[in-house]
């Protein structure tokens, strides 16, 4: 067994040193032949655990990027020729590989459009066509949203060499941006045929490449080093997520299956289980006040952040939510809780200014998964600083 691990090891190291060279452009086609036997050989399980490699070499991600795609280049007939085991077709990486085969056939039928187009870039069917196949795509986005939120973060839980997501990720914020901007152009009145020739080739080329990495490296290892019960958990998360072109058959799905076993302590929160100071710590770190009253219109609880607006103590618990109030207001609490009860209305917002603070007090009706009444919660912030907000602030200002 030692042996096997050290001839690994070493193996490794050439792999490694070899996606180093391609990357850094060292001399690639020498590259290439002294290493052919990596290339005649790589394996999904390989691929996973260089590209974690290289992205702890904190090289830049666009340079990362374009070096993979390089390299996967390099892979791909072995990659593609490797032997790998099929997910079924009602689990949670089947419906992900269904919904990629759905997004094959919506962009292989987009092509003979973008050749007429070709032809005659002044067609405006043709534009409007493209315009609304295009759009149609968007909602693949949401299969890219159901990795980075249920499958991602259950990778790096359970892999050491998760950080092939990180990557994945860039690539799937790549597509959202590029294809918004095909829409964008295809709208435009100043249609620009090499931009969108560019846009379109960048698109084509990013969601063929991530349907045949997860397909030939992320499924299959995944299926190799992941137990069925986490993939199970993870199709019933997806549950209360909107899937693109295939949904779930809900019918093949036996919820009774993926029951938890978390530690009694923590509280189950169906989107994770939480320990009671937990959720302490977490409602008090909000920058909000917070006050909920049950369905009986007592109070049951309230939140301490670090600077409160409205003063509590613990007098209120358990006291009549009508109690709370001066009498000229309380008439308004009434008509608020009576038309949440009813289920006329289900929010009323109010703001006020208090010396230089402008505060925005918002209510909430509270219901079950029934759509019964369970109450009210009170949500008081001080808005000053995002009323100011203006334009954008995508970078990290700690000034």
């Amino acid at each position: 067994m030692s042996e096997f691990t050290d001839k690994q090891k070493e193996r490794n190291k050439k792999i490694l040193a070899f996606c180093m060279r391609i990357l850094r452009a060292e001399k690639p086609s020498e590259a290439v032949d002294f290493y052919s036997d990596i290339m005649e050989s790589i394996n999904a399980d390989e691929v996973i655990w260089v590209v974690d490699e290289l992205v702890k070499q904190n090289i830049p991600m666009p340079e990362l990027k374009t070096g993979i795609n390089k390299i996967l280049n390099l892979f791909y007939n072995t990659l593609n020729n490797n032997p790998i085991e099929e997910p079924e077709e009602h689990s949670f990486l089947g419906y992900l590989s269904q919904n990629n085969n759905e997004l094959d056939i919506r962009l292989k039928d987009i092509k003979p459009f973008l050749r007429k187009l070709n032809q005659d870039e002044s067609d405006k069917e043709i534009i409007n066509t493209l315009k609304d196949k295009f759009s149609g795509l968007l909602i693949f986005d949401n299969h890219y949203v159901i990795k980075e939120n249920i499958l991602f973060p259950a990778l790096e839980k359970h892999w050491n060499d998760f950080r092939c997501v990180q990557v994945m990720w860039s690539y799937h914020d790549d597509i959202r941006r590029n294809l918004k901007s095909i829409i964008e152009l295809l709208k435009s009145d100043e249609f620009d045929l090499s931009e969108f020739n560019s846009l379109v080739g960048n698109i084509f080329f990013n969601m063929y490449a991530i349907k045949f990495r997860e397909e030939k490296i992320l499924f299959p290892h995944i299926l190799k080093t992941i137990p069925n019960d986490v993939l199970d958990k993870m199709l019933i998360e997806s549950l209360s997520l909107k899937w693109p072109f295939v949904e779930l058959d809900r019918a093949k799905i036996n919820i009774a299956d993926c029951s938890d076993e978390s530690n009694t302590k923590e509280i189950d929160l169906q989107t994770g289980f939480l320990l009671p100071e937990q959720i302490r710590w977490m409602l008090n770190h909000l920058p909000v006040d917070i006050t909920y009253v049950d369905e009986n219109n007592k109070v049951r609880y309230y939140s301490s952040p670090k600077k409160r607006i409205f003063p509590r103590t613990n007098a209120i618990i358990g006291r009549d939510v009508h109690n709370c109030h001066p009498p000229e207001s309380v008439h308004v609490v009434e008509k608020i809780v009576e038309a949440f009860r009813n289920g006329e209305k289900d929010k009323a917002s109010f703001w006020i200014k208090m010396k230089d603070d402008f505060i925005l007090i918002q209510y909430f009706a509270i219901k079950d998964e029934k759509g019964n009444y369970k109450g009210v919660i009170e949500v008081s912030q001080e808005v000053s600083e995002i009323k100011a907000l203006d334009g954008e602030n995508r970078l990290l200002d700690w000034k």
